[in-house]
């Protein structure tokens, strides 16, 4: 689950949070373009206690060195960032680097090279988050399954309507923001797509 950009108290997030991991959220990305300085800091302080205590990982968007000084179990980069050798160097071997790749298994090719943990395609549907972004395909996705030795992450526009189509073709995970976030309910929503995922695993199991 991504977290949006949201002007909410950062009591507001932390609970949504941890309702979104309640129904079943296994990795947050913290994503924050609206804060700076102490208050950004005391927001992922907070999320990241939220996860801790889950027990699940928690990932900063964009930047290394922020992920390093809050203690942030990896970050997230895309490719106007950071290089993933450099979000390396900073963050050790140890630290999760995870990395968008939009409409391209070149790119994820490379990124795993250089030894990402996971790379993340999208947008597959239209994104009310973000509205002018390349659009990946079924196809795409299909094949870098069969070519990717690390973590498939699916993104943008995802539904629990769509979700399992993505599942399917190689998705080993769905980043959502406004389909878990944006609902009244983040736990409930947040439920509606990990179940898509036990039971494709359960349908798996079957066929073995």
């Amino acid at each position: 689950m991504i977290t949006p950009d949201t002007l909410d108290a950062v009591e507001v997030v932390s609970v949504q949070v941890a309702k979104a991991i309640r129904g079943g959220a296994v990795m947050v990305q913290y994503r924050d373009k609206l804060h700076h300085g102490t208050e950004l800091t005391t927001r992922i302080e907070k999320a990241r206690g939220v996860c801790k205590l889950a027990g699940i990982p928690f990932i900063l968007n964009d930047d290394p060195l922020l992920a390093k000084l809050s203690d942030a179990d990896g970050v997230h980069i895309g490719e106007r960032d950071t290089s993933v050798e450099e979000a390396r160097r900073v963050l050790g071997k140890t630290k999760i680097v995870g990395v968008s790749c939009y409409d391209s298994l070149a790119l994820a090719n490379k990124a795993q090279s250089m030894g990402a943990n996971y790379v993340a395609f999208g947008s597959f549907f239209p994104s009310r988050t973000k509205l002018q972004v390349r659009r990946a395909s079924i196809a795409l996705l299909q094949e870098a399954k069969l070519r990717l030795a690390i973590p498939i992450v699916a993104i943008g526009g995802i539904e629990p309507r769509n979700t399992m189509a993505l599942i399917r073709a190689g998705a080993d995970m769905v980043a959502v923001v406004d389909g878990v976030f944006g609902q009244a309910d983040p736990e409930r929503a947040a439920r509606s797509y990990s179940r898509l995922f036990q039971a494709q695993n359960h349908a798996e199991e079957l066929l073995q």
